[in-house]
């Protein structure tokens, strides 16, 4: 899995232009499944079991990450960009990034210290105060290496540091995306659909799409949180921790998460002695927000790897984590897909 896990941290997959993983986890999966693209570009996947299931399950995870879309080009051809997705404007300062199909190697910018107020030099520059140089001579040079509406993403990272700990770009949610691809390779207990859905960054559309078509009664949603353990941040305000296994969370902003589920989680991480914790803060939001309203509504559950610095440049996680959150994953899917989990 976390072989998986580093070749997809390493691919491009701004939100709309997912091209890239796509490819790769279709690839990873053909002869595993059934699977096919749907209109928006999602992939679902649909994985016999040894069984029939009694109920009928969708595993979903987001194949998209947050990055830049280009809107415009300057006299002297620095790239103006808007956010795709949330990213605070302090993270992106002097970062190396990614542009369009190419891939052009460009660095954030914005007008030199010295020509900045002091207001300006005390405060975050905004967004719409930066550019993207690719190094470009002009105007004219520029366009010929770029489009209006091309994608730039963080440079590509995945390595491993400290005591077990994973650095990376766009580990929310290439891990959900590993995880699936695993449990596809694998064998099942029951029949269960797998969607590896695009967009979920700019407002869960591929989601949405998806379990509307897919109809599922049940939906895990598998994804990263954003874990605040670090000096400063006391009691709920940590919201989860590193090492501590996956993260099952009971509420957020978008979803008021099914009791049941939660509680099912819970007990078989308990019963199979596998590390698991809450999130303690009604923060965030994830594909469910989407999935568990599609229809006549979907039992919906969310479990997650927590993350240091959420939607930044490099993103941290613990392998522990990881590894733990795929074996609740297999043991929820036997369980919800057979029917065990009232």
């Amino acid at each position: 899995m976390l072989k998986t896990l580093k070749e997809l941290c390493v691919l491009t997959g701004v939100s709309g232009n997912e091209d890239a993983v796509r490819e790769y986890i279709v690839r990873q999966i053909d002869g595993f499944c059934d699977w096919r693209i749907d209109p928006l570009g999602s992939i679902i996947a649909e994985k016999k079991g040894k069984n029939r299931a009694a109920k009928r399950l969708m595993v979903s995870a987001h194949m998209d990450e947050v990055g830049f879309i280009v809107t415009g080009v300057n006299d002297a051809g620095l790239l103006l960009f808007s956010a795709v997705g949330g990213i605070d404007a302090r993270v992106v300062l002097g970062r190396p990034v990614l542009v369009g199909p190419e891939k052009l190697v460009g660095v954030i910018g914005t007008k030199a210290v010295h020509m900045q107020s002091a207001d300006e030099r005390e405060t975050a520059v905004p967004m719409d105060k930066l550019y993207i140089d690719i190094g470009a001579k002009d105007k004219e040079d520029a366009l010929s290496r770029v489009s209006l509406g091309d994608r730039a993403s963080f440079q590509p990272l995945y390595q491993s540091f400290g005591s077990g700990l994973i650095r990376g770009k766009a580990l929310d949610d290439r891990v959900g995306c590993a995880i699936m691809t695993e449990l596809i390779r694998g064998e099942l207990e029951y029949d269960a659909v797998f969607a590896f859905v695009v967009q979920e960054e700019i407002g869960l559309r591929g989601a949405r799409a998806a379990s509307f078509s897919v109809n599922p009664e049940i939906a895990i949603v598998l994804e990263t949180t954003t874990a605040a353990d670090l000096p400063g941040a006391e009691d709920g305000k940590r919201v989860c921790e590193l090492g501590s296994g996956p993260v099952v969370s009971f509420m957020d902003r978008s979803t008021s998460y099914d009791r049941g589920l939660y509680k099912r989680a819970f007990a078989l991480a308990e019963a199979k002695g596998v590390p698991c914790q809450t999130k303690t803060m009604i923060a965030g939001g994830n594909d469910a927000g989407a999935i568990h309203v599609s229809r006549g509504g979907v039992r919906t559950l969310a479990v997650s790897a927590p993350c240091r610095y959420l939607h930044s440049p490099v993103c941290v996680v613990k392998e522990s984590d990881l590894v733990q959150m795929m074996e609740l994953t297999r043991l929820l899917v036997d369980d919800f897909a057979g029917g065990k989990d009232e």
